[in-house]
């Protein structure tokens, strides 16, 4: 029993390394893509953005010194720019923000990270649980009225784009019944800091985009374990279960849901890697100041040196959240080392 033991263990750490070092690789090719993308841009990326800057307000030595770092001078090799850019990533230098200039992009980016952490980390947790538990009842009786209802009420929500919710929920409960604010993350009169005041105003301006991003995303948490429930219940384990005399709910619950529960798992992992990137819409429409907005305004300023790093770090932070995923895979289901 413990030589097999050990070899189950074996294998799973195989493949852990397997798929460390296919993400890595990948990994890789973002961080070069993210390197090559803008230098096939017509001309010179980095004089583009040192003119463009120079029509707003003087770009000092070091600001046009930071730029031509991460895009490269035009005269040296691509070989030498790619270590330079190397180098400069390990050091955590993105360069100098056009949109926010005099402002790093470290600096801009480490300002907005905090407000899509709370506002869609949240938000997706809460829908996560939502979802799971409604579609956990649902599948215990597929067909009766609590699933007939729920079923195409989710699919049609799960359908609808964040922009189109938010924008209905905006002019409902912002302009037609002013009950909530129509943007920013809080009141700009009050100072940030874990005050009371502000907390609570945070979580007042927050409460519509929340709202908006729990409303799409609660449909497909609700239809992946309302079918893996469904799918389920007819195993010969549960079956056996039932036979045994157990409850209902001990049933589904402790056979039922527990099983189903594993790609769900697995998605909120990846849901919760895409946070990074945050709902660009959903920001875009509350004007909430996320990595989402950063983006947006990025690209209406051609901030090239913050597009770079948001790419970057959205990338980045999704093969870590899939990585993740499929190591909980791994962990959780033996079968993954089996056919490995």
């Amino acid at each position: 029993m413990a030589p097999r033991r050990r070899r189950r263990r074996w294998r799973g750490a195989v493949v852990l390394l397997r798929r460390l070092l296919f993400y890595i690789a990948t990994a890789w090719v973002a961080i070069t893509l993210n390197f090559v993308i803008p230098r096939l841009m017509p001309g010179d990326p980095a004089t583009i953005v040192v003119n463009r800057l120079a029509q707003r307000q003087p770009v000092t030595a070091a600001t046009e010194t930071a730029i031509r770092a991460l895009f490269g001078a035009p005269d040296e090799s691509l070989w030498r720019q790619y270590l330079q850019y190397i180098g400069e990533l390990a050091h955590g230098n993105f360069g100098i923000s056009i949109a926010f200039y005099p402002q790093p992009v470290a600096t801009v980016i480490a300002q907005g990270l905090p407000w899509t952490l709370a506002l869609v980390g949240l938000s997706t947790v809460l829908a996560f649980l939502i979802g799971t538990l409604l579609g956990v009842v649902a599948g215990m009786r597929p067909g009766n009225r609590f699933d007939s209802i729920f079923a195409p009420l989710s699919t049609f929500l799960g359908a609808m784009p964040y922009f189109w919710v938010g924008t209905v929920v905006l002019l409902l409960l912002s302009v037609q019944w002013p009950v909530f604010p129509s943007q920013n993350g809080a009141d700009l009169s009050l100072d940030p800091g874990w005050t009371p005041e502000f907390i609570s105003s945070v979580i007042y301006h927050g409460t519509l985009p929340a709202l908006t991003i729990v409303l799409t995303a609660v449909g497909g948490w609700f239809l992946g374990m309302r079918n893996m429930m469904i799918t389920t219940i007819f195993e010969d384990y549960v079956l056996l279960a039932e036979a045994k005399g157990l409850s209902r709910w001990r049933v589904m619950l402790s056979y039922g849901a527990r099983n189903a529960m594993l790609p769900q798992v697995a998605s909120v992992a990846i849901s919760l890697g895409s946070v990074v990137g945050g709902s660009l819409l959903a920001e875009i429409v509350f004007a909430y100041p996320g990595v989402g907005y950063l983006f947006y305004q990025a690209v209406t300023n051609l901030d090239y040196p913050l597009m770079q790093a948001l790419f970057l770090a959205i990338s980045l932070s999704v093969l870590v959240a899939n990585f993740i995923a499929d190591s909980v895979y791994v962990l959780l289901d033996p079968r993954t080392r089996e056919s490995t």
